[in-house]
C-alpha cells in the first residue's frame, strides 16, 4: 500500500535544500516529470515497478487503490514523497497551474509492465 514520507529540508538564508538520500526502498532506474497538466494522468498499476511521486512545485491530488480501499493524497510540498507499490492503482488529478510532479521509478519503461484496469469494488 502507498506510503507518504516526509524528507528533511534544511532552510537557510540562501534557500531550502531538500535531499533524497537512501529514503527510497528501491534503486532509481527512470525519472520523469509531468507539468502543464490539464487533465487526469496515470490510471494504471504495475507488475513490477515501484514509484515515488513528489510535487516539486505546486500541488496535485493522487488517488491510490490497493484492491481493498481507496485513499486520496495531497502532494503540495516538495519534501513529501508518495511511495507506490507496483500493485497500487493510481491517478493524478487536480493539478495546480504551476505543478511539476516528479516521478522516480524502480524500472525502465516497459509497456508490458502496465495494468490499466482498476480493482473492482463490489
Amino acid at each position: 500500500m502507498a506510503t507518504l514520507i516526509e524528507i528533511t529540508s534544511r532552510p537557510d538564508p540562501r534557500g531550502t535544500l531538500t535531499v533524497l538520500d537512501n529514503e527510497l526502498p528501491f534503486a532509481i532506474r527512470r525519472v520523469f516529470w509531468i507539468h502543464g497538466a490539464t487533465a487526469k494522468r496515470g490510471g494504471h498499476r504495475h507488475h513490477h515497478t515501484c514509484m515515488g511521486l513528489v510535487s516539486v512545485s505546486g500541488s496535485c491530488e493522487v488517488l491510490v487503490s490497493d484492491g481493498t480501499s481507496r485513499t486520496y493524497y495531497q502532494l503540495d510540498r516538495p519534501n513529501l514523497i508518495l511511495l507506490l507499490d507496483p500493485s497500487d492503482w493510481h491517478t493524478m488529478d487536480k493539478f495546480s497551474p504551476d505543478c511539476v510532479l516528479l516521478a522516480l521509478a524502480s524500472h525502465t519503461y516497459d509497456k508490458t509492465d502496465y495494468i490499466d484496469e482498476d480493482y473492482r469494488y463490489d
